[in-house]
């Protein structure tokens, strides 16, 4: 017997057209919606009746019952979108106010560790997408993403279709990394895989394309299987990326366009954890001279 759907409220189509008609992705979406919904439970009436104190009090709310402050501000950013364009009553986020992140500094493994960590990967698609990602610094999302024609060989060049930001850029294709990727294409194809113009790294079902939590997974058990105790995610190939090639000494504008960084006061953390660079500098303890 089918469950009957809930029809859908003519302020929520609202909204629901609203981010449509911006091409916001559907996670995006998803996450918008889930930040009223949560609004609205807490309110006990339609969201639309909110005043700027209700408001303010959800937010405090939030930060007593110990929400962290990254999901703090997707809050926000969820319930601003809602006030500011569906409602089209931004006053009434006035006193809500989005809370400082507080600074980390990546996880970066040594280049033994990296090396550990992708000989201990014992699945070859798994193994040569995380080659994939230390080579070129692209994340989880733009690896799986790849297609086997955006590999161009004669250029040295991998295409990145529509990555973070929904920008094309280039990435970088060493030699070793080509013959890394011919091989799985080989035997990818061999065992029918890899379809014409398909995924570089197909799922299950060749149709689909291999998913970052799949990745994600495969390299926490590559880490396991290499003795790595750091935390490590697909994102820390990134890091380790951008921080071997800044110790390589390759000027860090260049890194920022690898990694495709609107600003480079993003790409500049890397020089607090390249940790080649720390050791070559002389301390001034150094300098003084013997009493």
């Amino acid at each position: 017997m089918d469950t009957p759907t809930r029809p859908v409220s003519p302020l929520r189509q609202r909204m629901l057209d609203d981010m449509r008609m911006r091409k916001l992705t559907p996670k995006t979406q998803s996450a918008y919606i889930r930040a009223v919904c949560r609004f609205t439970r807490y309110l006990g009436r339609a969201p639309d009746t909110a005043t700027v104190e209700d408001l303010r009090n959800y937010q405090l709310h939030l930060v007593d019952s110990g929400t962290s402050p990254m999901s703090l501000n997707a809050a926000i950013s969820g319930l601003k979108f809602f006030f500011d364009i569906t409602l089209q009553r931004g006053e009434l986020m006035a006193r809500m106010q989005p809370v400082r992140l507080p600074q980390r500094l990546p996880v970066v493994l040594s280049r033994e560790e990296v090396a550990r960590l992708i000989a201990a990967c014992n699945n070859l698609k798994h193994q040569t997408a995380l080659s994939l990602a230390y080579a070129t610094g692209l994340r989880a999302s733009e690896v799986v993403s790849l297609k086997v024609s955006d590999v161009d060989s004669a250029r040295m060049t991998l295409r990145v279709e529509q990555g973070k930001g929904r920008k094309d850029r280039y990435a970088m294709l060493s030699p070793l990394l080509l013959e890394r990727l011919r091989v799985w294409w080989r035997v990818a194809r061999a065992q029918g895989k890899m379809l014409d113009g398909g995924w570089l790294f197909p799922g299950l079902d060749p149709i689909e394309s291999l998913s970052p939590r799949q990745l994600n997974r495969a390299v926490q058990a590559a880490a396991l299987a290499a003795g790595i105790d750091k935390r490590v995610s697909m994102h820390t190939l990134r890091h380790c990326f951008a921080t071997h090639l800044l110790e390589q000494k390759v000027d860090i504008r260049i890194i920022q366009a690898l990694l495709g960084h609107k600003k480079l006061d993003t790409t500049v953390i890397y020089t607090q954890v390249a940790t080649d660079l720390l050791r070559e500098v002389v301390s001034p303890l150094e300098t003084l001279q013997s009493a």
